[in-house]
């Protein structure tokens, strides 16, 4: 019996192509796209989730107030660590391990001839065990040596080939050499420390970097991570309650009052949270990453759900035409059970077809997929959720979409169906038009957003930066050998005509890496906190940034007392009170002379207002080389004779460059990323609906094909029977809108409030898409409605 369903109801798929296609291609891409989404939404929640104890790993975090405003930060001083490994650490404490970090920074490494840069980070000896290592030579004690390294596998194949890498030496940041004491598993790209590539012991980094020693007694110094694992029977809020005043007390205790005054609060924030609920606002959770995983989620639901209402609206409608097959099974002998069953296994069959053709769609698009959302997915062969997952789905679309003809049209009395007395009934075609409202409402919301995703993104690329980032080049030094040779370097680049002006600074163009407070000047309140974004710099960096004096004058070496001076930003100018900023004196530790003030410049977050910034001159190496390249010479030509320069003066280090203004691209990688995706999903939206359209403007023209022969007889022009056919979807397009147009409103202004430097919510984003809409759907019913017009009345109106 089942043979024989199959078998009538492939006949009927073949017998109905158009429609067959339509149902098959519409669902195929719905399902595709929602099993993309669905690997994206599984990768984004699985985060973190390769860690053994991920449950119970934290980051320490503090609550900062200035000026009644609170941040949140993850730099902390090294004190807390030491305090929390040395008095909250321990079995029947509250911490497992303690784990103080540096920032993952690149650093060189040199085996031989072969030099390489990689990213890694100098952490305590628990942090094997915390982060459950997988080793694959050596132990997870290998960082108990002060002098000893781990490499990734990738880092040691890199390095050593097919040889062993245990115990073999290495040159790290042409110093210092330490020896490889083990080699670990590479971590997956869904981590946060996917590019921990190598790890390196925090004894090691005490002892080269004498800054450090310093440091370690300051409480006031955040210049660190700090990771920690609970102990299992730790609850997580009441270590909270516990550590959450430990840095108060003790900088109190320290007598650093302006340290005290921001009002600390230590807290820890679990890894589960790390990756999707990362933003704080006036020191509360908002989010973060989660709000993609609902967005692209709700647009999965929407882009599966058009596809589904097509294939219910379309079965629906032709099921309507086959009443009196029904009559005719009925009348030979048919059982309505053996109908229902004949009405289910064509729409599973039509379900199956398309399940099968989205796995080929996802095949051929997670390739793009991958590249634009920066991800590493496959479809998860291997994994029974995901089988159970699609299966369900199929049969769950082919049961809803044949459970109208099943049910329905099985129950019709055959005498009736045959004379011809059988009525569909007056509210038969409601549902179908309730849900093209429905599929039209999905695809407007979606094309809005698209719009307004990527207005934002444009509005804030055009922000003005205050100076001119294209042409420069910045270098991040990892030894101090072009430092020491600076003069050098730059002579024979400005005689080369290489290069306008070359530059160092403690932070490249497109970042601050330093916050500075403490600062006195005429006129500051007492109750005022400062905190300004510092730029330690050589006097060339204003000819590489093309900055804009407002007032006052550039630094210069010809000036010997420019070690003492200071330019301001117009944000530091305006939060000092100062109308004329030239020749005020600030106090910061050393008095410093204002000699200029200089227009913001974007350096951070474009999405952000500019922080208040100072720069002063540098008094030692610093970590990044600006370079303005000369316009006159190709940028290849340009690069290849620095690097030769570069290279003779540090043939130590490998040479690696970034653009600038390509550094300032990636500020909007996060939010270009939604709008190409976004968009992406939208045009399938589109497609959808309209193949849907074209199927129900086909059924219509076909259901009323002697109605429209009548009317041509009787004198009824083509425009006139274009406009009859056409006018009720263009209704139903234009009540989707006037539901369309203010859901999206609500929900993109919200959005929007995350910045607060963004574009307003123009009239003409929602007017292009009503006009958009309508013209798509004037397109697609056209063809149908015109060809139905066309049709000589002799051939509609013939009997069978």
């Amino acid at each position: 019996m089942i043979k024989n369903y199959l078998k009538v109801a492939w006949r009927n798929l073949l017998k109905n192509k158009a429609h067959t296609f339509i149902n098959i291609t519409g669902l195929s891409v719905g399902m595709a796209v929602a099993i993309i989404i669905g690997l994206w939404i599984w990768d984004e929640l699985s985060y973190d989730r390769y860690f053994k104890n991920h449950e119970r790993i934290v980051q320490v975090w503090q609550h900062q107030t200035f000026n009644g405003k609170v941040g949140s930060q993850t730099a902390i001083p090294i004190p807390l660590g030491t305090v929390l490994r040395s008095d909250y650490t321990g079995k029947d404490r509250d911490f497992k391990y303690m784990v103080l970090s540096s920032w993952t920074f690149e650093h060189i490494l040199a085996v031989g001839d072969k030099k390489i840069t990689q990213t890694g980070n100098f952490m305590q000896p628990e942090a094997t065990e915390m982060l459950s290592l997988k080793m694959l030579k050596g132990t997870r004690k290998g960082l108990n040596d002060p002098l000893s390294i781990l490499l990734s596998e990738k880092v040691a194949k890199t390095l050593f080939g097919d040889a062993d890498p245990m115990n073999k030496t290495i040159k790290i940041d042409n110093k210092h050499l330490v020896k490889v004491s083990g080699v670990y598993e590479d971590f997956p790209h869904n981590t946060t420390f996917n590019e921990l590539n190598v790890i390196m012991p925090w004894s090691f980094y005490m002892t080269t970097q004498d800054w450090l020693s310093r440091a370690a007694t300051r409480w006031g110094n955040n210049s660190f991570q700090l990771f920690a694992q609970l102990n299992d029977g730790a609850d997580i809020n009441k270590v909270n309650q516990r550590i959450k005043l430990l840095k108060q007390k003790n900088i109190e205790a320290q007598g650093d009052s302006v340290g005290a005054a921001s009002k600390p609060v230590v807290f820890l924030h679990p890894m589960s949270k790390w990756h999707l609920y990362s933003e704080f606002k006036d020191g509360v959770n908002t989010g973060g990453g989660i709000q993609f995983v609902w967005m692209f989620g709700i647009i999965g639901t929407f882009v599966l759900l058009l596809a589904c209402i097509n294939f219910m609206n379309l079965s629906t409608a032709r099921s309507e035409k086959r009443a009196k097959e029904v009559g005719i099974r009925k009348t030979v002998g048919s059982l309505r059970s053996q109908l229902i069953g004949q009405f289910f296994s064509e729409s599973l069959m039509v379900s199956a077809f398309a399940f099968l053709v989205s796995i080929i769609l996802v095949l051929l698009i997670l390739p793009w997929f991958n590249q634009v959302a920066s991800k590493t997915m496959s479809i998860l062969w291997g994994n029974p959720v995901f089988w159970i997952m699609s299966i369900g789905f199929m049969l769950f679309t082919g049961i809803i979409a044949g459970s109208y003809p099943a049910f329905y049209l099985s129950s019709f009395k055959p005498v009736k169906v045959l004379k011809g007395t059988f009525k569909a009934g007056r509210y038969a075609a409601l549902p179908r038009k309730i849900l093209v409202v429905l599929q039209f409402f999905a695809s407007a919301t979606l094309i809005i957003g698209t719009i307004i995703v990527f207005r934002q993104v444009q509005f804030t690329k055009n922000r003005p930066v205050g100076y001119d980032r294209t042409g420069i080049v910045q270098i991040d030094m990892k030894s101090d050998d072009i430092h020491k040779s600076f003069a050098a370097v730059r002579n024979d680049l400005l005689q080369s005509n290489t290069i306008i002006e070359i530059a160092e600074s403690n932070s490249p163009l497109t970042g601050v890496y330093s916050n500075n407070s403490g600062l006195n000047w005429r006129g500051k309140s007492p109750d005022l906190q400062d905190d300004f974004a510092t730029v330690r710099l050589t006097p060339e960096y204003g000819k590489v940034a093309n900055w804009q004096l407002i007032e006052g004058r550039d630094f210069s070496r010809e000036y010997l007392s420019d070690s003492s001076a200071m330019i301001l930003n117009e944000s530091a100018a305006k939060f000092m009170n100062f109308k004329h900023a030239t020749g005020e004196i600030i106090d910061w530790g050393k008095k410093y002379k204002v000699i200029a003030v200089v227009k913001d410049m974007v350096m951070s977050s474009p999405y952000e207002p500019v922080k208040p910034t100072i720069f002063t001159l540098a008094d030692g190496p610093e970590g990044t080389i600006d370079i303005r390249l000369n316009p006159k010479l190709g940028t290849h030509e340009a690069l290849a004779k620095i690097e030769a320069v570069f290279k003779q003066y540090d043939p130590g280090s490998p040479f690696s460059y970034k653009f600038t203004d390509e550094e300032y691209a990636r500020k909007f990688a996060d939010e270009e990323r939604v709008g190409k995706l976004a968009g992406f999903f939208t045009l399938l939206a589109i497609f959808i609906s309209c193949m849907g359209l074209f199927g129900m403007a086909s059924f219509m023209a076909e259901q009323r094909i002697k109605e429209i022969g009548v009317r041509k007889v009787l004198g009824a022009s083509v425009f006139n029977l274009w406009r009859l056919m056409s006018t009720d979807f263009i209704m139903l397009v234009s009540i989707s809108l006037l539901i369309a147009i203010p859901t999206a409103y609500y929900f993109m202004h919200g959005w929007l409030q995350n910045y607060k430097y963004r574009t307003d919510l123009s009239w003409w984003v929602f007017a292009l898409t009503a006009i958009g809409a309508i013209i798509v759907t004037i397109m697609t019913v056209s063809y149908q409605s015109i060809k139905a017009a066309l049709t000589n009345p002799v051939k509609s109106l013939k009997t069978e």
